[in-house]
């Protein structure tokens, strides 16, 4: 009965925030920019990849832009999904080798919509826009800026996970965006896409400490949607 009832408020809270967000206009918008790109003299050899993972996050071409060569924005309705869009970012641009992407995600509304994202204006997008200044000053690779009330909880989780996706090997970072994109596929499966093993397939997702990233994904979506009640 207890077990029940908690479950019934997690999902009360959680649809609830849903609500909420949909009610005040409450957005995320992702801006970023690649890290060591001017390691390769074809940009296209990253430029490809992040533009595919963009257009996989939203199909829809104003929702997201690649500016100043290296740098990006993309607007993610589902406030919920912003984290686990950081993160298939992060793993489509650590595939190659040397690189990787620095990720500030901010959470506000949008009073203006441009002809294209970075014309677009509110609070989503000036979050957004300062902590990826912020992220160059302090090293840090992944930063929130917004649910005010916990801020500074999420990012101490971000900076732990930042952490593990840093050290990701190209092999890790596949695996990862594998899964992401195959939710539904068991580990055999992911396997025979890559042409692995099974056992290969689970030593790779633990190396890349999926698991855990996966925990604080949940945990995130949990307290975006307690934070905004």
């Amino acid at each position: 009965m207890i077990i029940a009832l908690l479950n019934d408020i997690c999902i009360y809270h959680f649809f609830n925030g849903i609500l909420n967000l949909s009610q005040y206009n409450m957005i995320s918008v992702i801006t970023g920019d690649i890290i060591n790109s001017t390691k390769y003299d074809d940009p296209n050899i990253w430029l490809i990849p992040l533009k595919r993972a963009l257009q996989t996050i939203s199909s829809k071409s104003t929702s997201w832009e690649v500016f100043r060569g290296d740098s990006f924005q993309i607007e993610v309705t589902n406030v919920y999904k912003s984290l686990i869009s950081a993160i298939y970012i992060k793993a489509s641009v650590k595939m190659i080798k040397g690189l990787d992407v620095r990720i500030a995600i901010g959470i506000g509304t949008k009073t203006y919509s441009g002809d294209t994202i970075t014309e677009s204006n509110g609070s989503a997008f000036q979050n957004s826009g300062s902590v990826l200044e912020n992220l160059k000053h302090t090293k840090t690779n992944l930063k929130i800026k917004g649910t005010v009330s916990i801020d500074d909880e999420l990012n101490l989780y971000l900076k732990l996970i930042g952490i593990l996706m840093d050290h990701w090997s190209v092999n890790s970072a596949e695996i990862v965006k594998l899964h992401l994109e195959n939710e539904n596929k068991i580990q055999k499966e992911i396997a025979k896409l890559i042409g692995i093993s099974q056992d290969a397939v689970s030593k790779r997702m633990k190396r890349a400490y999926l698991d855990e990233i996966l925990e604080v994904n949940a945990m995130f979506k949990s307290k975006i949607a307690q934070s905004i009640i």
